[in-house]
């Protein structure tokens, strides 16, 4: 199948960094990690398929064809070999990515993601898609934000988070999860031959850390792993500094300012 063509935010000057996010969010939702990176990169914030500008999907549709639709928009952007930055739904992606378009990744960072699913979690992710399908976004919504946020959080992305997930397109939403329910990266990790940071939220209640160290980490050869301490899972967003300092950290040098 041919790739989409991605709708992205290009800011800075440098060797290419592109930020996948979450399932439901789009290119708006990092934080303040793209004014950092811009320092010293080009940054490509992308919407994946389904997602804010990109175009429309619908299920069944393979986490590979994610995959292919950012590798298409890195060759775009004509930043090959590129640093891959995702998150939860983008971090699957962007180990899927390195696996099926190695020579175009240069560094990688999976966050707040599995590599796999046990077979009895498959249909249960499956099932967040299915819920918006009959019950609209509105439903879908309180539980997620439980899910993505501590317990009391009120910072002011809150809201802008709610309001993203409202307007989100119900097709895009359970087609994402659809592909996620079908992921299974973990057994091919071990080919990963990039240098790699993982990093896992101490306090995320959708991936605990354990299984990011697990499914991702502990098999991609030479991976580091970086616990963000009291992080749920939008931990680039509720823990915008440590996120930013660990990611730029990682991809501009230890003396990267966040």
């Amino acid at each position: 199948m041919e790739a989409l063509a991605l709708h992205g935010v290009l800011t800075g000057a440098g060797p290419l960094v592109v930020l996948l996010h979450p399932v439901g969010l789009d290119h708006r939702f990092w934080g303040m990690l793209p004014g950092v990176l811009a320092a010293e990169r080009r940054v490509l914030a992308l919407d994946l398929a389904g997602h804010g500008q990109s175009p429309q999907v619908a299920r069944p549709r393979s986490i590979e064809e994610y995959a292919d639709d950012v590798a298409a928009a890195i060759v775009q952007a004509g930043g090959d070999p590129a640093e891959v930055v995702g998150l939860s739904f983008g971090g699957m992606i962007a180990q899927v990515l390195a696996l099926r378009h190695p020579h175009l990744i240069g560094k990688l960072v999976p966050g707040g993601c599995g590599g796999t699913f046990a077979a009895e979690v498959r249909p249960m992710l499956q099932e967040r898609g299915l819920a918006a399908e009959r019950d609209g976004m509105a439903a879908v919504v309180p539980p997620t934000l439980e899910r993505w946020f501590s317990t009391g959080f009120a910072g002011s992305v809150l809201g802008a988070v709610r309001e993203r997930l409202l307007a989100q397109d119900v097709a895009g939403w359970s087609a994402g999860w659809h592909a996620i329910a079908g992921l299974d990266a973990t057994p091919r990790l071990g080919q990963v031959r990039v240098p790699t940071l993982v990093i896992a939220g101490e306090r995320d209640a959708a991936t605990p850390a354990a299984i990011t160290e697990a499914t991702v980490m502990r098999v991609i050869p030479g991976a580091r792993l970086a616990v963000l301490p009291g992080a749920p899972h939008m931990m680039q967003l509720e823990c915008a500094e440590a996120y930013t300092r660990a990611v730029a950290g990682f991809l501009l040098g230890a003396g990267a300012d966040a």
